[in-house]
């Protein structure tokens, strides 16, 4: 690999070279090896360096496999980077997490003495944790984001400032670097956050470990985090090519899954089409949609059935509704939002929360007590309120909130919802004079769902024949 280069320039190069996004996991289990060794852990992985080099666009050595066999072990880890051909990125999964000297001497010992061009690390400390490996241009650090392990949600998952830590690293890594050589380790096994930080991070390359044994689904986590170049991510794949019959054979069989679900996905990530992504990978994950047979308030059977009322079991899923909505909202002119109970509460709780506007509602029922207040809040007459709900099919509710919040005075222009339903939502709000503007409509989530395995050709098609028919309004 030519050390001029800035990391992520020369990986990107590698990938277009080689026509690969696959990163070839190197991890010498002592139980995988004829003896528990340092040379037959070097042994092991010049063999998987020389059958998977045409198809890789990295390799990844685990330091830990090394660092088991002491010196030699160490001294074996910097024969087996040596060994990967030139051009070709080694990223060593050290996980390192330190501050000054100490992280100094990490980032020494990883790209200086071993020969890595990048390295994993946890940004637990903070920034200076991390600066010592974004010093050098030519050198690259993926940050542990949001991991692929069962116990990942502990920490990674914490409420902070209205959204889970990983976002809060999704969002403040980048700026840890002055020469853009700053990455993310996201694992394939929650493709909901992998939407959403790529919907934040829209150039970033992502590290993404966890397809295969781990659970995580190739092609799931292909749509959820790829660029709308067709890169930045480097899918980490181990043990199935290890432990395969022909290793080389493996390798290439997924460099041409990979290129084929690439193609797929080829033009897909225009920014608003990455926060649709991002949102039916959410509702998906968090159980808001499912499909079936469902017997509806009205009595129809309908095979979808879409509850977001769940969403306030979900944080991070609630924030990505939120992060769905605020560009509708920031094109808007208004001093309130009025959120349309119950559903649209926590939606709009947590909208208020991320942009920073005021939220009221309007009661179902007025108070008998009290202020006898039918809209909670904060409310002048004269102000505008933007009407916000959970999705629009007929349209009765909104009409009966705009009633409710114009006879208080309040003025009503638009009316925003997460989900369009409706085969035809201008004709259930024909004469109200309000606009109406959703995050995403019915059509495009389930085309995401069906590219994203959630629901098959049949089940997308079922789907759709339905609300074909469905009574317009």
């Amino acid at each position: 690999m030519t050390t001029a280069a800035p990391f992520f320039a020369a990986l990107a190069q590698r990938a277009r070279a080689c026509n690969s996004l696959l990163c070839v996991g190197l991890d010498p289990h002592p139980d995988q090896l004829p003896e528990p060794s340092a040379a037959a852990a070097r042994d092991y992985c010049l063999r998987l360096i020389a059958a998977c080099a045409p198809h890789a666009c990295a390799f990844k050595p685990n330091s830990a496999f090394f660092e088991v066999h002491g010196a030699a072990g160490m001294q074996a880890l910097a024969e087996v980077i040596a060994a990967v051909p030139a051009g070709i990125p080694v990223v060593l999964d050290a996980k390192r997490g330190d501050i000054a000297s100490t992280a100094a001497a990490y980032a020494r010992a990883a790209f200086d003495t071993l020969g890595a061009h990048a390295i994993t690390a946890s940004p637990y400390l903070g920034a200076d944790s991390i600066a010592p490996f974004t010093a050098r241009a030519d050198r690259g650090v993926f940050v542990l984001c949001k991991t692929s392990n069962p116990g990942a949600g502990d920490l990674q998952l914490l409420p902070v400032d209205g959204e889970p830590l990983f976002m809060q690293v999704a969002r403040r890594a980048p700026a840890w670097s002055q020469s853009d050589n700053i990455g993310l380790v996201m694992g394939a096994t929650d493709v909901g956050a992998l939407a959403q930080v790529r919907a934040a991070a829209p150039q970033l390359w992502f590290l993404v470990p966890g397809v295969g044994a781990q659970g995580g689904q190739l092609a799931a986590a292909l749509h959820a985090g790829l660029r709308a170049d067709g890169l930045g991510v480097l899918l980490t794949v181990s043990r199935s090519i290890a432990e395969a019959k022909d290793p080389a054979v493996e390798a290439a069989r997924l460099q041409n899954e990979i290129n084929a679900l690439r193609k797929t996905n080829a033009g897909r990530a225009a920014p608003a089409a990455a926060g649709v992504q991002a949102l039916a990978a959410a509702l998906h994950t968090s159980g808001c949609v499912k499909f079936g047979e469902f017997t509806l308030k009205s009595g129809q059977q309908s095979p979808i059935y879409i509850d977001l009322r769940r969403l306030a079991s979900f944080p991070a899923a609630l924030h990505t509704v939120a992060l769905a909505l605020l560009p509708l909202l920031r094109t808007l002119s208004f001093d309130r939002i009025a959120a349309i109970p119950y559903a649209a509460l926590p939606i709009g709780t947590a909208v208020a929360l991320a942009g920073n506007f005021s939220l009221i509602y309007p009661r179902r029922e007025a108070k008998a007590y009290g202020t006898r207040a039918n809209i909670e809040g904060e409310w002048h007459p004269g102000e505008t309120a933007v009407v916000l709900d959970d999705l629009i099919t007929s349209g009765l509710s909104k009409l009966e909130t705009i009633a409710q919040l114009q006879s208080a005075g309040l003025v009503v222009k638009d009316i925003v919802v997460l989900i369009d339903r409706s085969n035809d939502s201008a004709a259930a709000l024909a004469g109200t004079g309000c606009r109406l503007q959703a995050a995403a409509t019915i059509r495009q989530l389930l085309d995401e769902w069906l590219r994203a395995g959630a629901v098959d050709s049949s089940q997308h098609a079922n789907v759709l024949r339905y609300i074909a028919a469905a009574p317009a309004g």
